[in-house]
């Protein structure tokens, strides 16, 4: 048994590490490329990010649950995302790690820790915090980005670009398609190029072909030592909202351990 897990350990490592010589990579889309490092730009107002901490309430709504709290999220622009929700009922936490081999473990009101699948892993750790989202996509090989073109979304005149990973590996996943996992859909304002939009695909945990959208929602931007960042997030699941978040303080590169994200620590 211990020789299988390094064994499933090592092939995971090298699925996110392999140089990008090995892999065959579709044909670089140039107008993605540069509406993403438009989006970068705007986001980052031309600072460099290292981690970021959003404090603020919360409303989680989960089937007939729907309480509301306060919430902390955080992220590094290595790959670590990070969030704690403090609600009437509980404290629920969620954290992922792709910085080196990809872990998570999420824990409700009764603190046990559960891993997450991998083929959860793959889609957006910092789904919270778009200019990680973009960084990571732009600075690490093996992403390959897709003009789909200019759309209304929300009400909102976008440009839609498509990214996804490519793995050296065909259907390392059980038949489920590596570049399908870690698609990554972003809607950006056509004006000010800030992510208005994501949205990617969850699975259950038996079932990697069995897709469950997520859309996430990006509003109130405001300037931050710099930097523009969303205090308004809403995730939706299947269509429905299930967290609403609205960030009351932000700060940015105070030095975020690494430890923070160590699933291995426990929640």
């Amino acid at each position: 048994m211990r020789v299988a897990r390094l064994l499933l350990s090592f092939v995971l490592s090298v699925l996110f590490q392999i140089p990008s010589s090995a892999q065959q990579p579709a044909p670089p889309d140039a107008q993605a490329t540069a509406l993403l490092q438009r989006a970068f730009a705007a986001l980052s107002g031309g600072q460099t990010l290292n981690d970021v901490t959003l404090s603020g309430t919360s409303r989680r709504i989960a089937g007939s649950d729907d309480e509301t709290g306060t919430a902390i999220f955080k992220a590094l622009a290595s790959g670590s995302g990070r969030t704690d929700l403090s609600l009437s009922s509980g404290q629920r936490s969620e954290v992922c790690d792709l910085s080196t081999t990809p872990a998570g473990a999420w824990s409700g009101i009764d603190r046990i820790s559960h891993p997450i699948a991998f083929h959860n892993l793959l889609s957006e750790p910092s789904w919270f915090f778009p200019a990680f989202s973009i960084a990571r996509r732009l600075s690490t090989s093996g992403y390959v980005a897709t003009y789909v073109g200019h759309e209304t979304h929300g009400g909102q005149a976008v440009e839609h670009v498509s990214v996804s990973q490519t793995s050296p590996f065909p259907d390392p996943l059980g038949g489920a398609s590596f570049q399908h996992l870690t698609k990554v859909e972003f809607f950006l304002d056509s004006t000010t190029f800030l992510p208005i939009t994501i949205s990617f695909n969850v699975h259950p945990d038996n079932n990697a072909l069995l897709d469950i959208p997520v859309e996430v929602q990006f509003s109130d931007y405001r300037p931050t030592s710099g930097a523009q960042v969303p205090f308004h997030v809403q995730r939706y699941l299947n269509n429905g909202l299930v967290l609403d978040f609205q960030a009351q303080s932000v700060t940015l590169n105070t030095g975020l351990s690494s430890t923070t994200f160590n699933v291995g620590a426990g929640l």
